[in-house]
């Protein structure tokens, strides 16, 4: 092979993909992402953060070493445990920011427990994501789930000092 790529009978040299410039629209397309991945990644839901010393707010941050994407998920949740409210940010492409944006849609107005039943499938499935970018949804069911944790952890801690201070 001569380092060159056949495209349509024509012989194009590896730099004709890099300087040939794409508009928004297109590259959009060649990339393959649905059209609800764009609409997240153009217009995010619940883009924020709450107050994480809260002891109804619970915080998840997550990662994912092997494509470098970071995620920052909260909750507010009353008194009743339902989550009344929902912010994250996101460092990464346009599915995981995609995926946190609709996790954030998804656990408001649920339940504590119901919030846990949303998987990263669900979430895959409504944004079309394809195999490659799968990863991106198990990112955002772990950031529910971390966010959860913290928040459960904060009532068990806020159950023993009320505990301690009867006693």
């Amino acid at each position: 092979s001569s380092g060159l790529f056949s495209f349509h009978g024509h012989c194009l040299s590896p730099l004709a993909f890099i300087t040939r410039r794409l508009s928004a629209p297109e590259f959009i397309t060649q990339c393959c992402y649905h059209k609800k991945v764009v609409d997240h990644y153009e217009n995010p839901r619940n883009v924020g953060t709450l107050d994480k010393s809260s002891k109804n707010v619970g915080t998840g941050l997550v990662g994912a070493p092997a494509c470098g994407d970071v995620m920052k998920l909260q909750i507010e949740v009353d008194d009743m445990g339902k989550i009344v409210d929902a912010r994250f940010k996101t460092f990464g492409c346009g599915s995981a920011i995609a995926s946190s944006s609709l996790a954030t849609e998804w656990v408001k107005g649920k339940s504590v427990a119901e919030a846990l039943e949303i998987k990263n499938t669900d979430i895959a499935k409504e944004l079309c994501l394809p195999p490659v970018k799968l990863h991106c949804s198990m990112l955002a069911e772990d950031a529910i789930k971390a966010a959860l944790a913290d928040y459960r952890l904060k009532q068990q801690d806020d159950q023993q000092e009320a505990v301690r201070a009867s006693s």
